[in-house]
């Protein structure tokens, strides 16, 4: 199994910056694409960035694109979201997720974190 625990949200204005942090243990951790979700009140969870194990790529969907990077520090467990430009649509909780299968859909992942909150003030 792997746990996933989301850190580093909070509240920004627009135009600012906040780096989020998914710390995970359990099974190998390199061994899992790793993708960021997020979820605004009354929206459905939507995927933002996927990290692949396999060659180190990253896969980011249109409205983020040139705004967030996704990062992987393997020596400790922990995958990052980078948002920089942050607008007040960003808003929202924003969970990390781990999969074998390479996915951009929610329910293509196996473990969750719990997520952490992010607020873009306008």
């Amino acid at each position: 199994q792997v746990q996933l625990v989301e850190s580093g949200g909070g509240l920004v204005q627009a135009g600012g910056s906040l780096r989020l942090s998914c710390a995970a243990s359990g099974r190998t951790f390199s061994s899992y694409h790793m993708g960021w979700f997020r979820q605004a009140p009354g929206k459905e969870r939507e995927f933002v960035a996927v990290f692949i194990w396999s060659g180190g790529n990253t896969y980011y969907a249109d409205p983020v694109k040139g705004r967030f990077t996704i990062s992987r520090d393997v020596a400790r467990n922990t995958v990052y979201l980078q948002m920089n430009s942050l607008k007040p649509e960003d808003t929202a909780v924003y969970y990390c997720a781990a999969g074998s299968r390479l996915s951009i859909v929610w329910n293509g992942y196996d473990y969750w974190g719990q997520g952490t909150q992010v607020t873009v003030s306008s």
